[in-house]
């Protein structure tokens, strides 16, 4: 290196050094300001956030391809949700099947299975007497009714539904689970009933824990055998609605074990939380042939319970898209007196027409018995019974009505016994559990590692669902530009960004050289477009960092990301990311219906990256830097943006979304450590250039033979502005 070029160096550190200085955390935001003093940008995000109550319309594609397109999307999104991208490995089931009743034309056993190792799905299986060819298998999950498959609602209800014609029995009305359980195998079918965790034998994890978690639990939060509801079990997508999803999945697998099990007439049916596992099922397992989840689907409450949510789960989507990703097969809906009750105007109308849409406009039907409150009593009940008899040709003439039956007791139903003890729970088993969960899927990633494209495919697919949104996704920009100034070598260009799809605003400024070499540098800050200047005599100047890309002819582009600068009244960084109103200190009841701060960031960049992207002056190469404070954000973009980024100069500062301890860190991201945490976003993106500071003198394994296989080009800086500048001008 000659005398000059070592000089121009150590003046370039130098001024950076000054720089550095001038803008430390804390100084005050200086450069163009985008709109009047106390204003805020008029951005949809600013707005109260969604919740289970929200309003959820599903819009008909305008298209077969369009669907198709759709479907993927919303399905990947769902599986990633449930924690099953991938699907967890299947294990043996080692299914026990005892203690035979035996009635005139039907006999129930009492079942159980592992549907992971040492965590047990138990239930009771329905068969006819009289076996003669294959037969239908049907599976009827439960909801929030009080014992579930040990239900009595007391000789008093009974007849009080007797009275308006809800139910025809005294005995058999006392349980409608095991009523349409029993009807079922009358008519021919194979039926299991199983348990949701926490109810009847199902009590390794017991009812107050899955089903009415309020609080946050100190010893259950940590990098190391944590438990479910932490920030880490859902940083890894680990919950008590994707284990039920699981559960419904394995249940599915056991059916099929019996010889006399039809595997191309298989059914789902539940109401309400039974409802919600109906058509998660359905949309999820392709096996499923017809399914009538009951007084559930509507464009109203999504499911209350903390089993019913996850985090990202419904995240720009919602139960009825959930039901049409069942179409075009056989779907049966019922509505009641609850939150139902529009369903015939809002929401079954738009599920009709995409059932058209797709060829089969029988196949979806909705009984509204809104004179009832919320049920799946006898007159739904014998509605199903006709859908099933329909479509999968059973024979018999409607209409069909039930026969009254001798409920099973306590005794007849329990799998546990004295030779069959109940297995061990509680929260020792609990952590034991998500921690077998995490072991197989780091198995399955290491895996991937092997093959790119199995990797990007995997990680990649997931990343975009969890941030949830797409380069393609991004929708229109447009610049409105409320300043323009001449600074000689330079224009300087500020004004609001306007994502026009997504209603989103961003105060943001562009730094254009007049020999301008084809090149834009995104800059990305924890300080937003403030980080671009230093303060010089009561105004502002580039700071020496942008200086020398300005001089070397590279557009320089600062932005005010979510809850930066101009989108802060009183200029005071959040220390608290916002939550929906309910009380109980679950993820999912925010993050279930809203991205989290940390995505909505990630949009923002995406957006600036698509519109220079798109812009009638072409860029040869887009660059992006996000160094300590916003190296994170940097990282998820540039891996969702792919290959649109030319190079990327990120300085992680050692971070992890492991060690994110509260649910309400501004960085807290569902997903976020689960996919080889942060340095699998920086590998998915191999083999696009990176200059990487942050993860130590030798870098960090993963993205290191990410790009040794990807042969990719990988940089390893010491952290310092001055060198990912010297990377960047090279």
């Amino acid at each position: 290196m000659n005398a000059a070029r070592l000089t121009l160096r150590y003046c370039r550190l130098f001024l950076f050094l000054v720089a550095a200085v001038l803008i430390a955390p804390g100084a005050r935001a200086i450069g163009p300001r985008v709109m009047k003093t106390g204003d805020l940008p008029d951005d949809s995000r600013l707005a109260p956030l969604k919740d289970l109550n929200g309003y959820f319309p599903f819009d008909v594609p305008d298209s077969k391809d369009a669907w198709l397109k759709r479907k993927e999307r919303v399905r990947r999104q769902l599986l990633v949700a449930n924690g099953l991208w991938p699907l967890p490995t299947r294990t043996p089931l080692n299914a026990v099947v005892h203690g035979l009743v035996q009635r005139h034309d039907y006999t129930v056993e009492k079942v159980f299975f592992e549907s992971l190792p040492g965590f047990y799905v138990t239930g009771n299986l329905y068969r006819p007497v009289d076996v003669k060819k294959k037969m239908p298998g049907i599976l009827c999950p439960h909801g929030h009714w009080r014992d579930a498959r040990f239900y009595d609602k007391g000789i008093d209800a009974v007849r009080a539904e007797i009275a308006i014609g809800a139910e025809r029995f005294e005995e058999g009305g006392r349980n409608h689970i095991q009523a349409r359980c029993v009807q079922l195998a009358r008519m021919g079918c194979v039926v299991f009933h199983y348990d949701m965790i926490g109810y009847s034998d199902s009590q390794q994890i017991t009812y107050q824990r899955a089903h009415r978690f309020a609080k946050q639990v100190a010893e259950m939060n940590t990098e190391k055998n944590w438990g479910l509801f932490s920030p880490q079990a859902e940083s890894h997508l680990q919950s008590i609605f994707g284990l039920q999803t699981w559960n419904s999945m394995r249940a599915l697998d056991f059916l099929l074990t019996m010889p006399e099990v039809d595997p191309d007439r298989l059914a789902v049916t539940g109401a309400s939380g039974g409802g919600t596992q109906t058509f998660m099922l359905a949309a999820l397992d392709d096996r499923i042939d017809l399914a009538v989840p009951a007084v559930m689907v509507s464009t109203a409450m999504q499911g209350g319970c903390t089993c019913e949510n996850a985090s990202l789960l419904r995240v720009n989507t919602g139960n009825i898209e959930f039901a049409a990703l069942f179409a075009p097969k056989p779907q049966g809906l019922t509505a009641a007196d609850d939150w139902t009750v529009e369903m015939e105007t809002k929401g079954f109308p738009e599920l009709r027409a995409h059932y058209k849409l797709l060829g089969a406009p029988n196949n979806v039907t909705l009984w509204a018995n809104t004179h009832f409150k919320h049920n799946y009593n006898h007159v739904s009940r014998a509605a199903m019974y006709s859908w099933v008899n329909k479509h999968f040709k059973l024979g018999f003439k409607d209409p069909i009505l039930e026969r009254d039956y001798l409920r099973l007791t306590l005794e007849e139903t329990t799998v546990w016994s004295a030779e069959h003890p109940q297995p061990k729970g509680g929260p020792e088993f609990e952590r034991s559990l998500v921690a077998g969960i995490h072991r197989d899927s780091q198995r399955q990633l290491a895996e991937a590692r092997k093959d790119p494209a199995a990797y990007r495919t995997l990680v990649g697919g997931a990343l975009e669902a969890a941030i949830g949104r797409s380069l393609d996704e991004v929708g229109e920009t447009e610049f409105e530009m409320s300043g323009k100034t001449d600074r000689g070598s330079y224009i300087e260009m500020s004004g609001l960004l306007e994502n026009t799809t997504h209603n989103e605003a961003l105060p943001i400024v562009f730094l254009y050289p007049k020999q301008w070499n084809g090149k834009s540098v995104i800059w990305v800050s924890d300080q937003g477009k403030a980080a671009l200047f230093v303060a010089n005599r009561g105004s502002y100047q580039p700071n020496a960092s942008v200086e020398t890309l300005l001089a070397g002819g590279s557009t320089v582009i600062g932005v005010d990301l979510l809850y930066q600068g101009e989108f802060l009244k009183d200029g005071k960084a959040l220390d608290k990311a916002r939550k929906v109103e309910n009380p109980r200190e679950f993820a999912g009841y925010t993050h279930g219906f809203n991205h989290s701060l940390f995505a909505r960031r990630v949009h923002d960049i995406l957006s600036v990256i698509d519109f220079v992207h798109d812009h009638e002056r072409k860029s040869d190469s887009i660059d992006l830097v996000g160094l300590k404070g916003a190296g994170h954000w940097a990282a998820a973009a540039r891996a969702v943006a792919g290959g649109v980024v030319t190079r990327a100069a990120i300085d992680t500062d050692g971070f992890r979304f492991l060690q994110v301890n509260d649910i309400r860190d501004v960085d807290f991201q569902p997903g976020g450590a689960k996919y080889d945490d942060l340095p699998g976003m920086l590998a998915v993106a191999a083999p696009g250039e990176l200059w990487l500071a942050g993860e130590g003198e030798k870098g960090d394994k993963i993205v290191n033979a990410s790009y040794a296989r990807a042969a990719g080009k990988l940089t390893l800086g010491d952290g310092s502005a001055a060198g990912a500048l010297e990377w960047l001008s090279e």
